[in-house]
């Protein structure tokens, strides 16, 4: 009997102490269980489906990291016939864009838009306002009424001949207001025309509206409108016509015609004697 009590305290496992006794004689506990108390009390389904979504959230991360590595690695388009590729970070598609084309685009747009920028005139005044008007009363169509709340717009083409347009005019009493601007369009004809409206841009309303470019301020505030295939040379503001000649030039930007405006909108009551002479020089 003393030699089989023997034999199994032999069989027995060592115990160092009553810590690591208590632990044995209790339930099982791994190493994973004491790293992750959440996941011990969890069943092992969802333990799975832990460990498969920290699997899935690193490949989702590596694959942005490689997406915003492929973006920074394009470089902008050096000239025509460059293209540019663009990878989307989540679906994974690629777009292909001519720059080329783009830079195309862009250019008839912009032509479009901005006409070529026109050099203000020479302007100057003369005080013999008298002798002007008596060497008009004479002259063929050189004297003109602009009714109250109208605009009088002086068509003239450039001519073959000239390199400068020449303008010289008055009123009877009262001011006026005048502008200057350039139609870019093929001449057809070199005659001088007159058109008469009730605003800047009314004789133009069948014309593609691209946007609106500000004309300048008859009143010191009322504004009016061209369109976009016009230049300005020199905004409508009131001049002191009735006190002295109003003369100017412009040296020719290339083909098309010139508008000589003579606003008289801002007035509800007066009419205005006008007195004008346009001609060109070389």
């Amino acid at each position: 009997m003393q030699e089989f009590k023997a034999a199994i305290i032999a069989f027995l496992p060592p115990i160092s102490s009553p810590q690591q006794a208590r632990l044995q004689n209790g339930s099982p506990i791994n190493s994973d269980t004491a790293k992750d108390p959440a996941g011990a009390n969890g069943s092992p389904e969802e333990r799975d489906i832990v460990g498969v979504e920290e699997i899935l959230t690193d490949q989702l991360q590596h694959q942005e990291e490689e997406a915003i590595l492929q973006v920074t690695k394009i470089s902008a388009p050096q000239g025509p016939g460059d293209i540019i590729m663009i990878q989307s970070e989540y679906t994974g598609a690629v777009d292909i864009l001519s720059a080329e084309l783009e830079t195309t685009d862009l250019l008839s747009e912009q032509k479009k838009v901005r006409p070529p920028p026109l050099i203000p005139p020479t302007t100057w005044t003369n005080s013999k306002i008298r002798e002007f008007k008596a060497k008009m009363a004479k002259e063929k169509n050189a004297r003109m009424l602009v009714k109250r709340g109208e605009v009088l717009t002086v068509r003239v083409p450039t001519h073959p001949d000239g390199k400068r347009v020449c303008w010289e005019f008055a009123t009877e009493d009262y001011d006026i207001g005048f502008g200057v601007y350039f139609d870019w369009t093929p001449i057809t004809s070199t005659a001088i025309t007159v058109q008469v409206s009730e605003s800047s841009d009314e004789e133009d309303e069948e014309e593609e509206f691209e946007g609106p470019i500000p004309v300048g301020d008859v009143e010191k505030g009322a504004k009016s409108y061209l369109r976009n295939r016009y230049g300005e040379i020199m905004p409508v503001y009131r001049r002191d016509s009735h006190q002295e000649v109003q003369i100017g030039s412009h040296d020719y930007p290339g083909e098309g015609i010139y508008l000589l405006k003579f606003d008289n909108s801002y007035s509800l009551l007066r009419n205005k004697i006008l007195f004008f002479h346009v001609y060109y020089t070389t």
